[in-house]
């Protein structure tokens, strides 16, 4: 499948470990989603790490685009989510899951093309990053330890994709209306 506009490009800046860019592509396909860019992969890509870890969602990685760049893979983007788990000095709006992908939903129902950014498994995603984005998604955790795993920040996000169908938001893919 072709990656479309209709959903949001799932951005990976700088994925440290193929395994965690083949779960996250596990974790989009089980929600239908189809659209992963790749932002300058530590250790290269393709990645027969991901391909591995993927099981079954080797066309997601197949399909994904690879940036040298962050502003790149965000050039054509309209709206952009920034997700962090740390306070930052920057003011940006922030939303939970469930809200972001509302708000996702109704930018790509009025033709915007969106982005979610996610950063590096070791430290995240840097500010220079952040600064590019119009919102940013925290999910509520243990502030005493917030290190979510790549993969499960991705899945975390995208579980909200029903809930946005629920509003009567989203995009028809297939059938399945998700954002």
């Amino acid at each position: 499948m072709h990656a479309s506009n209709k959903q949001p490009a799932i951005i990976l800046v700088k994925p440290q470990m193929g395994e965690n860019i083949g779960s996250a592509a596990r974790a989009m396909l089980n929600f239908g989603l189809e659209n992963m860019r790749i932002v300058a992969a530590r250790d290269g890509w393709p990645s027969q790490s991901a391909v591995a870890t993927a099981s079954g969602a080797g066309r997601i990685l197949d399909h994904a685009r690879h940036f040298p760049v962050f502003n790149d893979a965000v050039s054509d983007c309209h709206y952009v989510f920034a997700t962090t788990a740390r306070n930052r000095d920057i003011t940006k709006p922030v939303y939970g899951p469930k809200e972001a992908m509302i708000i996702a939903s109704e930018k790509i129902s009025e033709g915007d093309n969106v982005g979610i950014i996610f950063g590096p498994e070791r430290a995240g995603l840097e500010n220079k990053e952040v600064v590019r984005s119009n919102a940013l998604i925290t999910v509520p955790v243990n502030p005493n330890f917030s290190s979510i795993n790549l993969a499960q920040s991705v899945l975390l996000c995208l579980l909200y994709t029903s809930d946005a169908a629920d509003e009567g938001l989203g995009v028809d893919l297939g059938g399945r209306r998700i954002i």
